[in-house]
């Protein structure tokens, strides 16, 4: 499993991460040319009609739109997209700033080599304004390579230069031992709850105290630079804790090699390329689900009416008869019924675990459920700020908040009051004359939630004061202008993106990308593969039993 997109801000494109989860998905598939002829189904019997097989797909983010081009690229024709928001694209989000684009979701291409994102926008030209300090070899992304990282304490004083280094190097070196269990097959420790967060902590902490080098006061601010750390890894993961992130799959998600590059037109216009050559009534938006019936043998005789069979999809009612042979219906917020012989679900890991319950008929598999339950999704949020002026200097790239009083804390989450302390640190946006005077703040877990409950004033007046404290400077302005993500509470995306929790693995996400019926009791003959980019999208995909 490769991780193409994590966001050190980058909203996961898709629940279900597998390069090749939607080749499989297809080779259950029915090929371009489907008879509905079948002694299994007694409304079908005795009729014969070579038709396209119909295909609705759930969601319009990157893994919905590659899905719906693979397929229309490939000889499938009667495909259609229900988007339950007003817009495509997902947790991609490029929201307008003057002349430049700020990104509320997905933000960075993560790595060159072999990234079919980083291909689509090298081949269509939208990197050619990235600078060079927008191209980040680091792990943890930053917007620019350049300049110096300010780790500031509670009491307004900042972290020398040398010490965070030190400490740095520490981190790291510990962190590379997480990969190891996964990747060199390595035994767990009982000790460790095979947890990230807890191996880190323990080791980091054993590490500095027996440092016979270091004076008391240093290794204080070391154990608090440990705790910022894991606040910085927890937005990376998009858990709320490191604590819940399982140290035996930790290393399976590995980066692709190469850059993290900024698109400065924005991300959307990935997803612009992506829905470029699907005709606009192929997608419905505004058109949430309410709930699959996806065993046609159980759930034939409650689709009766008002069902979506006009071949171009104009996405309005309609109330023709169910026309016979399509083995499964989705039933739709606004009470239409969609027919269909496959449905490939897109929708994000934080819905499923919402609504599965509901969302489908009969019921899913137990293992499948099992692993919506025990896989992981947190919410992790930016929170831009415009200020007239910088007050920062200009070599600095970003502000660390590191509490000196919470060294020798276990685990950090703080009550609805205190919800601020979450927030890990503010990056400055570059280069200026592109984004003016701009921070980005990272915040993530249930403190994220409670950020997302305030109005902007309060969000605003909180970051200054925290800017304030730290940074020792209390005449810092209020900015002119905030603007925040909201992902945990939008009601049809519910967090950023997933993460492997303690109990959880990969095999989990292959789980859920399993086709539905299993290949040992579908009748359904397999898909005519025409293309190796059958390969490209990741879905899970229900078939009609017939």
């Amino acid at each position: 499993m490769t991780n193409t997109g994590r966001m050190a801000g980058d909203c996961s494109l898709t629940s279900f991460e597998s390069e090749t989860s939607f080749k499989r998905s297809l080779d259950g598939m029915q090929s371009c040319e489907v008879s509905s002829d079948s002694t299994d189904d007694p409304l079908s019997s005795g009729l014969r009609t070579h038709r396209q097989p119909r295909i609705v797909v759930i969601g319009a983010g990157l893994a919905g739109l590659s899905a719906t081009k693979v397929l229309l690229e490939n000889g499938f024709t009667d495909v259609i997209v229900l988007e339950a928001s007003d817009h495509i694209g997902g947790r991609v989000q490029s929201i307008r700033h003057g002349d430049t684009t700020l990104e509320l979701g997905a933000t960075w291409i993560h790595g060159a080599n072999g990234n079919p994102v980083y291909h689509l926008a090298e081949d269509n030209g939208l990197l050619e304004h990235t600078t060079d300090g927008e191209k980040n070899v680091e792990r943890i992304s930053l917007y620019t390579t350049c300049g110096i990282a300010h780790y500031q304490t509670n009491v307004g004083r900042r972290i020398p230069k040398d010490l965070v280094e030190e400490f740095g190097d520490l981190y790291n070196e510990v962190y590379e031992l997480t990969q190891e269990f996964f990747q060199n097959g390595k035994p767990v420790c009982a000790e460790s709850q095979n947890s990230v967060g807890v191996f880190t902590r323990d080791l980091v902490r054993k590490k500095i105290m027996f440092d016979r080098d270091d004076q008391e006061s240093t290794k204080k601010l070391k154990l608090s630079l440990l705790q910022q750390y894991l606040k910085v890894e927890s937005c990376e993961s998009s858990s709320p804790s490191m604590d819940e992130v399982s140290l035996s799959e930790f290393g399976e998600w590995t980066e692709i090699p190469g850059a993290h590059y900024i698109i400065p037109e924005g991300f959307m216009k990935i997803v612009e390329l992506l829905a470029q050559d699907i005709p606009s009534p192929t997608i419905c938006l505004s058109k949430p689900v309410r709930r699959i019936h996806w065993n046609y043998s159980k759930s034939r005789n409650t689709c009766q009416e008002n069902n979506h069979n006009d071949y171009h999809h104009s996405c309005q009612r309609n109330h023709e008869p169910l026309k016979r042979g399509h083995p499964i219906c989705v039933e739709c917020e606004d009470e239409e019924w969609i027919t269909a012989d496959h449905v490939i679900v897109t929708t994000s890991l934080g819905v499923l675990k919402q609504n599965h319950r509901d969302m489908f008929f009969p019921s899913l598999p137990m293992e499948k459920v099992l692993a919506i339950e025990k896989l992981g999704i947190s919410t992790t949020d930016k929170i831009f700020l415009e200020f007239e002026e910088p007050f920062w200097s200009p070599e600095c790239n970003s502000i660390h908040f590191v509490w000196e009083d919470e060294a020798q804390l276990e685990q950090v989450s703080y009550p609805e009051e205190l919800w601020h302390k979450k927030i890990c640190s503010f990056d400055v946006l570059y280069p200026p004359e592109r984004y003016g005077h701009m921070l980005s703040g990272w915040i993530c877990g249930q403190e994220a939630l409670f950020m997302e409950g305030c109005d902007d004033e309060t969000v605003a007046e909180t970051c200054t004061e925290l800017l304030r404290r730290f940074t020792g400077n209390p005449d810092i302005p209020k900015p002119r202008r905030i603007v925040r993500s909201s992902w945990g509470s939008n009601p049809y995306i519910r967090g950023s993106y997933s993460f492997t929790r303690v109990g959880s693995s990969g095999a989990d996400c292959e789980k859920l990308a399993m086709p539905l019926p299993y290949a040992n009791s579908t009748k359904a003959p397999p898909v005519k593969q025409k293309s190796e980019a059958l390969r490209k999208s990741c879905c899970c995909l229900l078939h009609g039993e017939r």
